[in-house]
């Protein structure tokens, strides 16, 4: 009968340290699974962070994707606009040209004669002769040189220039050869007559220069 309380300690103290580790287990079961639950959940806010990072990105590619057709379509625009205007100076200026040669070839002519009148008949001098008549030529001279003036002006300010290229290397793209021939002193190929100039608009030849060429 002595040996009965021991029994009675240990069988008590064995279900103490069951109940202990039972109780532990549960409690590494429990961590296990807050640590499960933790995980789970910092994975959803990572694959939640990536989705909207994805997104961003893309919303951020559209973006960038539109200022690009944005600015494309704005310099298409001005080069379409800058186009279309110069054809409609070209169009206005070969419109506007043979009446420049003309004035041009009236302001020569008219010139000539002043010359001409100038120094009489015999050589001598004239003008006393014709004062009037003089001094009306004169101021008709001088009208036709103000108006061929006023219309080099305002061709140049919209860009057009003539050109004469006596004396250059005769190109196809700019001179149309209206003779060709030999001429003393003169390389082959070099332009040494201009029968009417050339015009550029802004770089762009509007109308060849007419030329002789040496042959």
């Amino acid at each position: 009968m002595v040996d009965q309380p021991r029994d009675i300690a240990e069988q008590r103290d064995a279900a103490v340290q069951a109940d202990a580790e039972e109780a532990s287990a549960a409690a590494a079961a429990d961590a296990r699974q807050a640590e499960e639950e933790a995980a789970q959940v910092v994975e959803q806010d990572l694959e939640e962070l990536q989705a909207r990072a994805a997104q961003r990105d893309e919303y951020l590619a559209l973006a960038q994707r539109t200022q690009a057709d944005f600015e494309n379509f704005r310099k298409r625009a001005t080069r379409d606009a800058q186009a279309a205007e110069a054809r409609g100076i070209a169009k206005v200026a070969r419109e506007l040209l043979p009446a420049l040669d003309n004035l041009e070839r009236a302001l020569a002519a008219a010139e000539a004669e002043e010359m001409g009148t100038a120094a009489g008949p015999n050589g001598g001098d004239a003008g006393h002769v014709h004062a009037g008549g003089g001094q009306t030529e004169h101021h008709l001279t001088a009208g036709i040189r103000l108006v061929q003036q006023d219309l080099v002006a305002a061709l140049e300010r919209v860009g057009i220039e003539p050109f004469s290229p006596k004396g250059e290397t005769f190109d196809p793209n700019e001179h149309e050869a209206m003779v060709q021939q030999p001429v003393e002193g003169a390389e082959s190929g070099t332009v040494v007559e201009v029968y009417q100039q050339g015009y550029r608009l802004n770089g762009s030849i509007i109308r060849p220069a007419r030329v002789v060429v040496a042959a």
